[in-house]
């Protein structure tokens, strides 16, 4: 009987929505993956149908000019890679994830709403006559409110979707921990997906046809397409995100029945001061050689909720003085944590500690990947864009390359590549998270030097038809771009999917939320550190009265020696990655 209800429950101690351990063919596993996968596919198309062309709702109805309406955005997207954090410690320390995507939907869902009213309802709406419009400081006020609600609540669904999703997979049974690995791969197929819609056919249509239809394009909601055409207006193109959305929070909580729940392990930033502060006390204790002899319960699975106990590794050995149980700690039969934490406690700070080198090499990667919004969307200006004698591309929507070779490649890596590398390697994951990472960071290498050499190319076009200071677009095709988007959708397949897989299986289960947080940092840290770059090139570059690499007319400039720097940088980047990789020591579970 024992062994019968070992197989019939989930052996990592998740529970239903009840809060009764987790049936095993009830709950969990690609049965309830559909409708978490779906209601992120919604909430990207959501997302990017509102932050796409946002700079423009700035210019045209707020009436700011290019650098205020720029840096608002700027500033918000920030708020939106920040407001996780937030998000993941409450998932973690109080309300579990489930309930924490559910709260904050809701926000996301009344700032998307309240965003429609500033757009639509008379006296939220700004007044606008001769082409002009003149919005009053409450109704700027509103659309900031409005804004800085949808920040947060994307905040409690950032980092905690993906980690959620993958709680439906039981790590100890062999072939869920399989199934697990490839859920990394499908999510971020939805991701995509999503942006897929948002990056060509709506960047098409608010360019070409008007802003209104371009965020009521999603297919989800063809069947309001006609109308929506017939009824111009920044009204539905911010009330359509909205439904879309509503769609979102209606899948995700018809999964209900089906989720499988990991309980909230308390503060894990109380938890780490407590490690701190412990081993500070004890600095003159010296560490037993027998690690057995350290400080860890016996009378249950974990002193931290919802956490598997964790087994000793031998760096940072200051920090296992917080361990050392003396005398004093014998005594009292309830010694405080902030003298005495157990082993497993004292591992899941060293975790953390373990993660950080890897995380810090992300930046790197991240800065390049943000290059598809920035430079190569320039770089795209100056090409023909031309297909047939009236259809235009916008230089943005190339990205879709981008989009199109993830959704393309996701299927290929899953079902072909994982199980050649599985015979060759052993592994049942094809490769490990760390190699899987550090192929992706070769691969943005390869990324940089062929959007350089699509550059040189360009630039000897413009030498030959003398076009440096021609206002005419340089006789090259824009798809001369596309193997350049490819390949960086390449490498986010390895290294932006490895990120989320390695962060999930890396991080102590009471902290997997925050750590989720953490790696999405790396993309504003990225977007920083790429402003920060043409920031010093071009103070550099452009000393004793030089144009620089990158000047407003580019047939002028350099860009190639931008790509040739990125390359460079993200060399150096992938030498420090395999030296933290080697250093790396992999969680051990007991």
């Amino acid at each position: 009987m024992e062994a019968d209800n070992e197989d019939k429950y989930t052996r990592d101690g998740t529970t239903d929505f009840r809060g009764n351990p987790a049936v095993k063919q009830s709950t969990g596993g690609w049965r309830a993956c559909p409708f978490i996968l779906a209601n992120e596919c919604c909430e990207r198309l959501a997302f990017y149908g509102l932050s796409t062309n946002l700079i423009s709702y700035m210019v045209d109805i707020l009436n700011q000019g290019n650098a205020t309406a720029s840096n608002n955005v700027t500033n918000w997207s920030g708020a939106c890679y920040l407001t996780p954090l937030l998000g993941a410690f409450i998932a973690d320390s109080y309300l579990g994830r489930f309930w924490t995507i559910a709260s904050f939907m809701i926000i996301y869902i009344i700032g998307l709403t309240l965003l429609t009213m500033s757009a639509s309802i008379k006296g939220l709406k700004p007044s606008c006559y001769d082409n002009e419009c003149h919005p009053s400081a409450p109704q700027t006020a509103v659309v900031f409110l409005a804004l800085y609600l949808i920040a947060l609540g994307t905040g409690g669904i950032k980092p905690c979707v993906s980690s959620f999703g993958a709680d439906q997979f039981d790590e100890s049974d062999e072939s869920e921990k399989k199934s697990k690995s490839s859920f990394f791969n499908w999510f971020y197929f939805s991701i995509k997906i999503g942006s897929l819609v948002a990056s060509s056919v709506l960047v098409w249509v608010q360019t070409n046809k008007g802003w209104d239809w371009g965020f009521g394009i999603p297919a989800v909601v063809m069947a309001v397409l006609v109308w929506v055409q017939t009824n111009k207006g920044w009204d539905w193109g911010f009330g359509i995100p909205a439904v879309v959305m509503a769609i979102a929070v209606v899948s995700f909580f018809l999964g209900s029945p089906l989720y499988r729940h990991q309980k909230a392990g308390g503060s894990p930033l109380t938890r780490i001061a407590q490690v701190l502060v412990a081993s500070i006390k004890k600095y003159r204790e010296n560490v037993p050689d027998d690690k057995s002899l350290l400080y860890e319960v016996t009378d249950k699975e974990s002193a931290i909720e919802g956490s598997s106990k964790l087994g000793h590794t031998k760096k940072l050995k200051f920090l296992d003085k917080a361990a050392i149980e003396t005398e004093k700690d014998k005594i009292n039969t309830q010694p405080s944590p902030w003298r005495l934490c157990t082993v497993t406690q004292v591992e899941e700070l060293k975790s953390i500690i373990y993660l950080l080198p890897i995380w810090a090499t992300g930046v790197v990667f991240s800065t390049v990947y943000s290059q598809m919004s920035t430079v190569f969307v320039l770089q795209g200006k100056k090409m023909e864009r031309h297909v047939g004698p009236h259809f235009q591309i916008p230089a943005a929507s190339l990205s879709v390359m981008n989009t199109l070779s993830v959704i393309i490649l996701v299927p290929v890596y899953d079902k072909i590549i994982v199980p050649i590398a599985r015979k060759f390697t052993g592994n049942e994951r094809g490769f490990t998270q760390l190699t899987r990472m550090g192929i992706g960071l070769v691969i943005s290498i390869i990324a940089m030097l062929a959007a350089g050499i699509v550059e040189v190319i360009r630039l000897r076009i413009v030498a030959r038809d003398n076009l440096y200071d021609s206002k005419d677009i340089v006789p090259m095709s824009i798809f001369w771009q596309a193997p350049q988007y490819f390949i960086v959708g390449t490498a986010e397949l390895f290294t932006f999917v490895g990120q989320m897989e390695f962060y999930y299986g890396q991080a102590p289960d009471a902290m997997r939320s925050m750590c989720s947080a953490l790696a999405l940092t790396t993309d504003a840290l990225g977007n920083y550190l790429s402003t920060l770059l043409v920031t010093v090139v071009t103070h550099v570059t452009t000393r004793n009265g030089k144009l620089g690499w990158i000047p407003d007319n580019l047939n002028r400039g350099h860009l190639d020696y931008f790509f040739w720097l990125l390359a460079i940088l993200s060399l150096l980047n992938f030498g420090v990655y395999l030296l933290v990789a080697k250093w790396y020591t992999y969680k051990k579970t007991t």
